[in-house]
């Protein structure tokens, strides 16, 4: 009687997985400190090759590549909010390059999904 009932209770216990997972967390904290420092890099490439006398547009793919360049590996990179990067982006563009009026669409080409 007694095996019987350890053999129950072995089958049961075997069903049930012996380590429970919990889903990773990303931090917020990491998230927003990545969105800061992609919006630096690149409202820095974009002033500096701006002012090497490089047309607006070239000066934006430049940025573009290089900032993709710099951050597509890294592990929070599909956590960013686009539209969050794209306002900061802009807000340091006018506050490092006194470049106003920059179009936000120009920035739709920023995506790092795509490696």
């Amino acid at each position: 009687m007694y095996r019987f009932l350890i053999i129950i209770c072995f089958c049961i216990f075997s069903l049930f997985p012996s380590q429970f997972v919990l889903s990773a967390e990303i931090p917020q904290k990491s998230i927003d400190k990545l969105t800061n420092k992609i919006s630096k890099k690149f409202s820095k490439t974009f002033c500096n090759t701006s002012n090497f006398g490089i047309s607006d547009e070239g000066a934006l793919e430049f940025a573009i590549g290089e900032t993709k360049k710099q951050f597509s590996k890294n592990k929070y990179i599909n956590y960013i909010d686009y539209d969050e990067l794209n306002k900061k982006i802009i807000s340091n563009i006018e506050l490092d390059c006194q470049v106003f009026g920059f179009p936000m669409e120009n920035l739709s080409n920023i995506n790092f999904s795509d490696g």
